[in-house]
């Protein structure tokens, strides 16, 4: 679970009930910017792992995926 979420959601309550500070406000967004950031991630990381399959078994994978894939197994390489 993302742990900056609890937060968010209590920011996003009290925004409703009876507004926001600046700092509230300026810590909202950059909450919100590193969760949308994690969840880029997370999908990213999901989508380069799949391979698709026509039903005759053929690799037809997007080569937009298959690139994906490539520069994510480049990056593990030297960690």
């Amino acid at each position: 679970m993302i742990k900056s979420l609890d937060r968010i959601n209590e920011l996003a309550r009290k925004q409703r009930g009876e507004g926001l500070t600046l700092s509230e406000r300026v810590e909202q967004q950059g909450l919100r910017e590193d969760y949308l950031r994690e969840i880029r991630g997370q999908v990213l990381n999901t989508i380069s792992g799949l391979t698709v399959l026509d039903p005759l078994g053929n690799d037809v994978t997007p080569d937009k995926v298959r690139i994906e894939k490539e520069k994510s197994v480049d990056k593990n390489k030297y960690i």
